[in-house]
């Protein structure tokens, strides 16, 4: 069940359609089209000489999503259509966070249009929205940590005991493989964060499932930069698509570092179920904090 939808405009104004409590917005929401799976469009030859056709391949086109809204006296009928225009500017990107029983997801697009009806008893508007990216994404990424300090203390707390040391502030993580468990309905890339608290040389990533491998050269790091991978660096590598990049933080300095790459890289995008990646150094393994943080995508609300 839908809870509510939160709207933000593209200068950061939002307002939260709740479907329960309809007056603390002013917007009753009637009806909501696009929400569930896009209908793809499959390519396929025809056989010359044989029943049937050829799988060439499948894609799903933009979403759109349309809300029919009732326009409540909050306080009257004239402000709450002039506020729709606010949160709804035409052409402009928006965001909407959707809230159900067991999710909450988001999605960007772009209003197409905003078209009151004005002069009925019941004044209402209907709002398109196109989404170039169709897919809803978790609004919270999941943090998977293979090497490093993973934070255990939080507030309210009490020792429980005046001669034990029973608190625990965190713990320290040395692991060089680690299980992602994935849910989600399609594919989607991740963000990987490396944290150098020493030297380390010519880096390997590695799914050990699908068998892909990323490589980074430390030789070629060391003729762009000076250095090889030193104490205090941080190495960001998003396999996102359309977001694909490797930089390189070093003394508040950000670095394109993709041509460190070995050409046949693989930008690794994780499946439904368990992906198993790995992460190794020629030398100075142990002195890289490693994390991937991933999003879930679904096709529908």
């Amino acid at each position: 069940m839908i809870k509510s939808i939160t709207v933000t405009n593209h200068l950061g104004d939002s307002i939260i359609l709740d479907l329960y409590s309809p007056e603390l917005s002013g917007f009753v929401i009637r009806e909501i089209q696009g929400l569930g799976p896009i209908k793809a469009s499959i390519n396929a030859t025809e056989m010359a000489t044989g029943d049937g056709s050829v799988y060439n391949s499948a894609r799903i086109s933009s979403r759109n999503i349309v809300l029919d809204l009732v326009l409540l006296h909050f306080p009257d009928i004239e402000t709450s259509r002039q506020r729709s225009y606010k949160y709804f500017p035409v052409k402009r990107r928006v965001r909407l966070i959707i809230e159900t029983d067991n999710r909450i997801v988001e999605i960007y697009g772009y209003v197409e249009s905003n078209e009151p009806v004005i002069f009925t008893n019941q004044v209402t508007t209907q709002v398109s929205i196109i989404c170039p990216d169709p897919y809803f994404y978790s609004l919270l990424s999941t943090s998977t940590i293979f090497a490093g300090t993973n934070p255990l203390f939080a507030f309210p707390f009490s020792n429980e005991s005046t001669s034990t040391k029973l608190i625990q502030f965190g713990e320290l993580i040395i692991n060089q493989e680690q299980t992602i468990w994935y849910d989600g309905d399609s594919e989607i890339g991740i963000f990987i964060a490396i944290h150098a608290i020493g030297e380390a040389t010519n880096l390997t990533i590695a799914n050990s499932g699908s068998q892909e491998v990323m490589n980074i050269d430390t030789d070629r790091l060391e003729l762009m930069t000076g250095d090889p991978i030193i104490a205090g660096d941080d190495i960001f590598i998003s396999t996102i698509k359309g977001q694909k990049s490797v930089t390189l933080l070093r003394e508040g300095i950000y670095t394109n570092i993709l041509n460190c790459l070995d050409k046949n890289a693989d930008w690794f995008q994780l499946v439904r179920g368990d992906n198993v990646f790995a992460f190794t150094a020629e030398t100075g393994g142990t002195n890289l904090q490693f994390r991937i943080e991933n999003q879930t995508v679904y096709e529908g609300v």
